[in-house]
């Protein structure tokens, strides 16, 4: 064990030693974050598959717009209007819009449903070696580990030919919402004192409807509630180049190494509470919203509480209200947008209509009360994760698998990327990190 004052040294050279002086960054013109000074992204390259537009750039200015979500040219309301209207699943129809590049016909998407069901069972004895002799906590980490295992039940995994490439994500958009449902049946076993069930597969069952078939005890559910899942992950496939497991799969992609390494580390970004993870922070923060006001309705007595979260005094300290805000959108989050008004639908006239309008109300207040307690009048508007915790605890779905279902789901974007990368990059990424610390002379070790 290491005493109270080496851990104390220890510490104090943590900090000391990997600290930087802000000034630094203005005086090299560091873009911290990859971002502009003007909050925008700094373009670190060109894409065919998604199209992510919240503002426009008139005279040097940004303008809000209503934001705008675009698969493949095809823009997101569309896409879910459209299955809505026809009564259907569209998870599939996505994921091939994603891969392929083009919409598929109804022969096209029966085949490749046929595909992906075929592909769901996980590769012999995997998953007493790779999930029930290794149990995880956390199920996003038993998830990237997963597929790094992956590797070793492939026959070529370093076959870098596009019909490998394309089998080798189709499996594996296949095989996660199973290796995501058998993780947590085995937490719940080891680490939560629960029953561990293990239901066999439904070949006819769509992605939505295998994830809660095998999530519930008695494998019920009702087509509303399918369907809504199914939404959630078609809002959630793709979301453009530029967010941060995205990038991290184009930058591993570009080094040249295999599928299942670049897949991996997408999740092992996603999982972060600045990403993928903040859907469980905004329930967090609602669940402690709701224990600190006495009465929901008032918007004063909310807005005092939400008033000591921003001054760092209440939930996490972090200042932050999770839920609000975006990097690109701004007046408005399509995918936000469609989620509410789901939200809406499924929580009225049940208990959980206050809490939708709880957190309506705090979409209301957060601009108002961020430009009181912090000075900052930019527009703000909700994002996708506001609602979709709520809409996941209204389909049963425990808060443990919020963040692995939005992996689900986007590994359909990140396979999209990597394969444009390796046919479009060529170069591995490689940006400038600018060295301060200046020279020293070597101190022997006896004059130490």
């Amino acid at each position: 064990m290491i005493n109270d004052s080496a851990r104390n040294l220890l510490c104090e050279r943590f900090v000391n030693n990997n600290n930087i002086d802000p000034k630094l960054y203005d005086k090299y013109i560091v873009k911290r974050g990859l971002r502009n000074a003007d909050g925008t992204g700094v373009i670190a390259g060109l894409t065919n598959i998604c199209n992510v537009h919240g503002y426009v750039v008139n005279e040097g200015e940004k303008s809000p717009i209503p934001g705008q979500l675009i698969y493949r040219g095809y823009n997101i309301n569309d896409l879910v209007s459209n299955v809505i209207s026809e009564n259907r699943f569209g998870y599939e129809e996505t994921v091939y819009l994603l891969l392929m590049g083009e919409l598929p016909n109804s022969k096209e998407l029966e085949a490749f449903r046929m595909i992906i069901s075929e592909n769901r069972a996980l590769p012999n004895d995997f998953f007493e070696d790779m999930i029930l002799k290794a149990p995880s906590r956390n199920i996003m980490n038993k998830m990237a580990r997963s597929i790094l295992a992956l590797y070793s039940y492939d026959d070529n995994p370093e076959n870098r030919s596009p019909e490998y490439e394309m089998a080798t994500a189709i499996s594996i958009i296949s095989k996660l919402p199973n290796i995501m449902v058998s993780a947590y049946q085995v937490k719940k076993r080891t680490f939560d004192g629960e029953s561990m069930i293990m239901h066999p597969l439904i070949p006819e069952h769509s992605v939505a409807e295998m994830i809660l078939s095998a999530l519930r005890p008695d494998r019920k559910f009702t087509e509303e509630e399918a369907k809504l899942l199914d939404i959630m992950l078609m809002i959630h496939a793709e979301h453009g180049g530029g967010n941060n497991s995205t990038f991290s799969c184009r930058v591993l992609t570009s080094s040249g190494t295999d599928p299942y390494s670049a897949y991996a580390a997408a999740i092992g970004a996603l999982k972060g509470p600045r990403h993928g993870g903040a859907n469980a922070k905004v329930m967090g923060m609602h669940d402690c919203i709701k224990e600190n006001v006495s009465n929901w309705n008032d918007e004063g007595e909310v807005a005092d509480f939400m008033r000591k979260i921003l001054r760092k005094e209440a939930y996490d300290k972090s200042g932050l209200i999770y839920g609000m805000g975006h990097a690109v959108y701004t007046l408005s989050d399509p995918r936000a947008v469609i989620m509410k008004e789901n939200a809406k639908k499924l929580a009225k006239n049940t208990e959980f209509e206050k809490e939708f309008k709880l957190l309506e109300t705090v979409e209301k207040l957060t601009p108002e009360l961020f430009a009181e307690v912090k000075g900052d009048s930019k527009v703000m508007c909700a994002n996708v994760d506001m609602y979709s915790g709520l809409v996941y605890r209204m389909l049963g779905i425990p808060e443990d698998l919020f963040t692995p279902l939005f992996a689900v789901s986007r590994m359909a974007g990140w396979c999209a990327h990597r394969f444009e990368e390796l046919v479009t990059g060529k170069r591995i990424i490689r940006p400038a990190y600018k060295a301060v610390k200046t020279e020293r002379n070597y101190i022997a070790l006896a004059e130490r």
